[in-house]
């Protein structure tokens, strides 16, 4: 692969003449400590370069590996306009669809950015990409990588070890193909049943949550950062599951995030991540409503535009020097197709771009994400108005992680070597069974385990993999059927993303319990509940012989947890409410539901029933 040249030092050291100069700087230098690589480097920065550094937005990557040079679905720019013209050098990199050439494509781009001024490596970065949900504005499905539960069935495992184990997978498939920094972990608390977004959390329980979020850095991070890890984005400061009616502050309609004393419980997981050394930490899109810190009332603006959030709680209160993150698209409108998202800039709508700029640095942001008007940052340098000391602060924090990451050293991979590991028979094996084994068992009759050469009715169940039962086409030639499900939601497409997020009511349609009575009068009825977010099951109970819940598990994984081939042991990560009255008297914040019905750390599987 192209790369800048590798010299050797007088003293013989070898090192990559980053800014093609012939001789070794002290930041070219693998020998001294990250913060005096950071001290030579931010000196001989541009300002422009130091801009480029304060913008993370998406990147798609081109087929068969090549850089993309034209806008892709979402991204706005050529590759080499953003790496090149714009001094950017961190991009989430969106759909991958084959090791060999995510690894190659990895490559390609370390060797574009390997021409600039100082040859600063590119910080690839992911949301979650191991589950089975796809929504372009949260998270892909496994694909290429190994697939597991989504964060809630890992959650519903009960097992921080468990946990652990999965973000170590994760660290070896994404540093394969170069993958430097996720997204996640996403330690909201799931406090709100209706709220959309619960999916990628560990369930309603702080305890719980903050464990899981505890082992999930350290799979991800080690102990420390350093060149075998993936560093860490810690979302949504300082809790984002308490929004009003559950609505998602993706959107105008879910701006609010609404406390009625249980603030403290939702931060909890965050001062864990900051002592466990999150690398990054992003604040969400949500405005406070109704809160008061220390005694004074907290502006009613979004989370990164809140300095009373970042820089007087997150920085100055819990002590956190790391890489503060903005979400997404905090300061321009996103067209996409013939839909738009308005920019995030919840309780700030009146301001202009430049001004949303001024004011997410002045709360404390570090980094402007799914950004790329590095020309406005620069105006407002040249214009007095940002001292470019602002941006040091800044850069210093950014640089200071590519350091420890071993970037700098050598960003490449090996291309061969990704196709081995991603997806390795080993981790394909690894997360089918925790998929089975996150089936959580609601209820039971005593009919589990079922019996390969059953004949079985199914639905939501692919044909193949039923094999070593005997399909028939009515449930009144059954021994039993199988039924899987989605929770309910209001369906919703207006604003670009809008469809990919599951809100509203938790009702079922008043149809599917008749139509499921009429089955489960046939034959004994197996029915499972995908619970991307609560749902009221009231209606279900009793018509089914076995009730379940899963998170993210694939046909034949299921299939493996209700014959027991696998031992189911999912436990629930929230309460599950009894009507959609109980849902609507909860208060959004309070993590425990009263009387709800089934409770947290439900499950029958545990007690050995099957």
């Amino acid at each position: 692969m192209p790369d800048i040249a590798r010299l050797v030092a007088p003293d013989g050291h070898h090192f990559r003449d980053l800014d093609h100069d012939g001789s070794m700087a002290p930041y070219e230098d693998s020998r001294r400590a990250a913060s005096d690589r950071v001290d030579d480097l931010l000196g001989r920065l541009s300002l422009a370069e130091k801009a480029g550094l304060m913008f993370h937005t998406v990147i798609e990557a081109g087929a068969t590996g090549t850089l993309l040079e034209a806008p892709g679905v979402i991204s706005k720019s050529p590759t080499s306009t953003v790496v090149l013209g714009k001094g950017m050098n961190h991009f989430n990199v969106h759909r991958l669809v084959d090791a060999r050439a995510a690894a190659t494509w990895a490559n390609a781009l370390q060797a574009l950015a390997a021409r600039t001024p100082h040859g600063i490596p590119v910080t690839i970065s992911s949301d979650p990409r191991h589950g089975y949900t796809e929504n372009p504005g949260v998270s892909f499905a496994g694909g290429m990588m190994s697939s597991w539960p989504e964060p809630l069935g890992l959650a519903a495992l009960h097992d921080p070890d468990a946990v652990r184990r999965f973000a170590e997978v994760v660290n070896a498939e994404y540093r394969a193909v170069g993958v430097r920094m996720a997204l996640h972990p996403q330690l909201d608390l799931a406090s709100e049943p209706r709220w959309g977004r619960q999916l990628q959390t560990f369930g309603a329980d702080p305890a719980l949550v903050t464990a899981c979020g505890q082992a999930y850095l350290r799979g991800l991070q080690g102990e420390r950062l350093g060149a075998t890890s993936v560093a860490a984005t810690t979302k949504h400061f300082p809790g984002g599951g308490s929004v009003r009616n559950g609505e998602d502050s993706h959107f105008a309609y879910g701006s609010e995030q609404v406390y009625s004393g249980h603030f403290v419980e939702h931060l909890e997981p965050f001062v864990a991540a900051i002592a466990h050394r999150t690398a990054a930490m992003m604040p969400y899109y949500s405005k406070p409503v109704g809160l008061e810190l220390g005694g004074e009332p907290v502006e009613e603006v979004g989370f990164g535009y809140n300095r009373q959030i970042v820089t007087g709680l997150l920085r100055g209160r819990l002590g956190y020097a790391g890489i503060v993150l903005s979400d997404w698209e905090l300061v321009n409108d996103n067209l996409v197709g013939d839909q738009v998202l308005p920019a995030r800039a919840w309780g700030v709508e009146g301001l202009t771009p430049p001004e949303r700029l001024l004011k997410l640095l002045d709360a404390g942001v570090d980094q402007f994400g799914g950004e790329e008007c590095v020309d406005l940052l620069l105006d407002l340098v040249a214009s007095g108005r940002v001292g470019e000391a602002r941006l040091d602060a800044s850069a210093r924090r950014i640089l200071e992680v590519k350091f420890e990451l071993g970037l700098f050293d050598d960003p490449f991979v090996d291309v061969a070597a990704a196709a081995a590991v991603v997806a390795s028979a080993g981790f394909l094996a690894e997360g089918r069974r925790a998929q089975s084994e996150s089936v959580c068992i609601l209820a039971d009759t005593g009919l589990l385990p079922l019996h390969t050469g059953m004949r079985v009715y199914a639905e939501g169940v692919p044909e193949e993999a039923l094999a070593g039962f005997r399909v028939v086409p009515r449930p009144e030639s059954a021994d039993v059927a199988i039924v899987r499900i989605g929770a309910p939601f209001e369906p919703r497409n207006d604003l670009f993303l809008e469809s990919w997020f599951h809100q509203g009511s938790l009702d079922f349609p008043p149809g599917l319990p008749v139509r499921l009575r009429r089955i489960a009068a046939a034959c004994p009825l197996v029915l499972d509940v995908f619970l991307d977010r609560g749902a009221v099951l009231t209606p279900l109970l009793g018509i089914a012989s076995v009730l379940t819940a899963s998170w993210g598990t694939s046909a034949a994984a299921y299939l493996d947890a209700v014959t027991g081939v696998e031992t189911p042991r999912g436990r629930l990560p929230f309460d599950l409410p009894r009507s959609t009255a109980q849902v609507l008297a909860h208060p959004e914040d309070a993590p425990r539901i009263d009387d709800p019905l089934f409770a947290f750390g439900h499950g029958l599987g545990r007690s050995g029933l099957i």
